[in-house]
């Protein structure tokens, strides 16, 4: 893999960006970055910050609805659009955005991401989703969100849809000859598409990506999830709650990979909220004073949507009401199988669940020094949990400051993570080839 100048296997790290913060009471911090939500320069910096730390990435997840904007909601500008600028203040990190294949066509996300490749100089990503809601749904012309099933059925002709669009030009179809061809028609060819849900006929109006095919992430914990991952994805995001539950996971999709055939190392990184000081009591420090500021209607709010389940009565301090199996489960399964094994490990209240959930809803959360934090890292990454991270900060942009200033330079003493980018495409910091 692409890592420092020896050929050891090196953790690979991306900045999941999220409004102020992942936190859902960042916003309301007297020091807060809420102000500065719709000035591109507050991305910007933020993408500066990840790449004077070496990460692999930045990544944009992506909403469809509003919610309630009472609450502070993390949209304000359009991830892809956003991105564009940030390429333009970055020269190596990548840039990864989630694109719905429920809302899009494959061709306007075909275009737009190798619009992005071409822009960034081969640096975009395309995290593949299904989208969740039904408030979703009913601002693109649904009643409701499609049956599970169906969007992924869907996304599955999608993905194959849009590499078809990206392999109608060949690489060196481009030839500028001012008394011949721009480009040789028979290196642009249509790809006559015709399935369940797409007619394209192609080719695409913009040539081949500098990658080749911009990075395909993906991440999904239910079954067609999951079997979409392991055929499609180059990348994959993770939710899991501590080691056994990260292991599980990543040797079911390591399993599933190798048995669809691809010989590919596809790396796998759970989400990671850090809280750091210089010492674990001024950690949890920092951990208390987010976690006072959670607005609570609105975190119960976000519980009955992560658990279908109305929880506005809910008493704050008993505990947590007996929830559905997650085999009768019907929403995405990901976030409610953490939900449930918190609940049996750790037996919160309802507030302390809360809490618990208030900064990444589940994901992993280490608090504690750089030394410690990066123990931790290190365990996860040795013993197949994890072959590095989507680090989901607490708070914007000091979370991500204190990692790289305090963390990152723990990492790279311990030779785990990179001293210097290796090469200037995403696909190089993931140690991915280029497809032919």
């Amino acid at each position: 893999m692409a890592a420092t100048n020896d050929t050891r296997r090196m953790m690979h790290l991306n900045l999941f960006l999220m409004g102020c913060g992942h936190h859902k009471g960042a916003w309301r911090h007297p020091d807060s970055s809420v102000e500065q939500l719709g000035d591109i320069r507050y991305y910007e910096r933020l993408a500066q910050t990840a790449e004077r730390g070496k990460l692999d990435a930045v990544f944009f997840a992506d909403g469809q609805s509003a919610g309630n904007v009472s609450d502070g909601s993390p949209w304000f500008l359009e991830p892809l659009t956003t991105m564009a600028a940030m390429s333009r203040a970055t020269d190596k990190i990548g840039l990864i955005s989630t694109v719905s294949s429920t809302f899009y066509t494959p061709f306007h996300a075909a275009r737009m991401m190798a619009s992005l490749d071409h822009i960034s100089g081969g640096r975009m990503g395309w995290n593949v989703v299904t989208s969740m809601f039904d408030v979703e749904a009913r601002n693109h012309n649904y009643q409701t969100m499609p049956v599970h099933a169906d969007r992924y059925r869907r996304a599955d002709e999608f993905v194959d849809a849009v590499l078809k669009l990206w392999d109608s030009w060949q690489a060196d179809a481009l030839s500028f000859d001012r008394f011949g061809h721009y480009a040789d028609p028979d290196k642009v060819q249509p790809i006559h598409h015709e399935g369940e849900f797409f007619l394209v006929d192609g080719p695409l109006n913009v040539p081949r990506p500098p990658q080749g095919h911009p990075v395909l992430f993906q991440a999904g914990a239910s079954e067609p999830g999951r079997e979409l991952a392991a055929r499609r994805a180059e990348a994959i995001y993770a939710v899991a709650y501590d080691l056994p539950a990260a292991q599980d996971y990543y040797r079911d999709i390591k399993r599933r990979v190798a048995a669809s055939g691809r010989r590919v190392e596809v790396p796998i990184m759970p989400g990671l909220v850090t809280y750091v000081a210089a010492t674990e009591e001024e950690a949890k420090a920092r951990q208390r004073e987010l976690d006072e500021l959670l607005p609570v209607e609105a975190s119960l709010r976000q519980l009955g949507l992560f658990t279908e389940q109305d929880c506005m009565n809910w008493e704050l301090d008993a505990p947590v009401p007996a929830l559905p199996s997650l085999e009768a489960f019907t929403g995405p399964k990901g976030r409610y199988s953490t939900i449930l094994r918190i609940i049996e490990t750790e037996q919160p209240t309802v507030r302390q669940l809360l809490g618990r959930l208030a900064a990444g809803g589940g994901h992993c959360t280490m608090v504690g020094t750089p030394e410690s934090i990066a123990d931790r890292m290190e365990q996860w990454f040795r013993n197949e949990g994890a072959d590095g991270f989507n680090l989901m900060p607490p708070s914007l942009p000091a979370g991500i400051e204190d990692f790289v200033d305090q963390v990152v330079p723990e990492l790279q003493r311990r030779g785990v993570f990179r001293t210097e980018y290796q090469g200037t495409t995403l696909r190089d910091h993931l140690g991915l080839a280029r497809p032919e």
